[in-house]
């Protein structure tokens, strides 16, 4: 029986639309990268809203969006607003391939026995190459990726408008949290809080 996982999104990925450019492959609107996607081209089974233990902050710069990206923090106080969706375990595979900008095929096949034993596994010191079991739903594993240091040891950087656009898009569209409590979310952000404010945040998901 082919093994599903959670992949549990914080950032862009939330947003079903983007996240099936991951899975079909192609260049998503907005974004200046092609996806080969994955060898198994099936939608989620489902995609569920969860709220994780930790936080989500924005650091260094994305070459696809330009402005910080989006990390996890799981060792941080505080609630993560997400968005879970139900994939195999190969399909998992390759969509953290995509984002650790690796091929996805059978050699990025990940061995989850230390992320499912220990919460955590670091498969190098990239930006999205540490794995998080951020515990279970429906018997399967919520796994998403991450880096390596934690929040306070790195500077944040403020995301660009269509990043925060989309994920505020993503959280929205799982109809768990309404506008103001995306906005005052999101708002309260290390990376955003202090370059964006709640009204501005607010236009962009109006807009």
């Amino acid at each position: 029986m082919t093994m599903q996982v959670w992949y549990t999104s914080y950032g862009s990925n939330t947003h079903v639309d983007r996240l099936a450019h991951y899975i079909l492959g192609g260049a998503p609107p907005a974004a200046n990268r092609l996806y080969p996607g994955c060898r198994d081209r099936r939608l989620p089974a489902a995609s569920v809203p969860v709220e994780l233990t930790g936080a989500l902050y924005f650091a260094t710069e994305s070459p696809v969006w330009t402005g910080g990206r989006a990390f996890y923090d799981p060792g941080a106080e505080g609630r993560v607003l997400a968005r879970a969706h139900l994939v195999t375990a190969q399909q998992f595979s390759d969509i953290a391939a995509q984002e650790m900008y690796r091929e996805p095929g059978p050699d990025a096949d990940l061995d989850l026995t230390r992320v499912l034993r220990d919460g955590r596994a670091a498969l190098g010191d990239g930006r999205y190459e540490t794995l998080v079991c951020a515990g279970t739903l429906d018997g399967h594993p919520l796994l998403t990726f991450t880096a390596p240091w934690r929040m306070r040891d790195i500077p944040w950087n403020a995301p660009s408008a269509d990043y925060l656009r989309h994920i505020a898009a993503g959280l929205l569209a799982t109809g768990a949290w309404d506008a103001d409590t995306v906005t005052a979310y999101l708002a309260s952000c290390p990376g955003v809080a202090g370059h964006w404010t709640r009204r501005r945040i607010g236009e962009l998901i109006a807009g």
